[in-house]
């Protein structure tokens, strides 16, 4: 399992459209990924509603955790969506 913690670079948080993003990604991994807003308890990042759950907003920090042989590569590409502002 690999885990990464990264601050949020959406204007606007996890709203609709950069969870919606996000979400897609994360399915489309083929890997189990969680994310968790602090130290709260981590949801499926496949699941638009349990991350809109979460109340992400901007400059909050994350951790995601992948499981899988593809980790590093799935968490990499997960992180630059999360750290880019998709609300310019």
């Amino acid at each position: 399992m690999v885990e990464r913690t990264v601050r949020i670079g959406s204007s606007h948080g996890l709203h609709a459209r950069p969870a919606k993003l996000f979400t897609q990604a994360a399915s489309a991994s083929g890997s189990k990924v969680t994310i968790a807003k602090g130290s709260g308890k981590p949801v499926n990042a496949a699941s638009i509603l349990g991350v809109i759950s979460l109340g992400v907003d901007h400059g909050d920090y994350v951790t995601l955790t992948a499981d899988g042989d593809n980790a590093e590569t799935v968490l990499d590409e997960l992180v630059e969506l999360l750290v880019t502002d998709h609300d310019e």
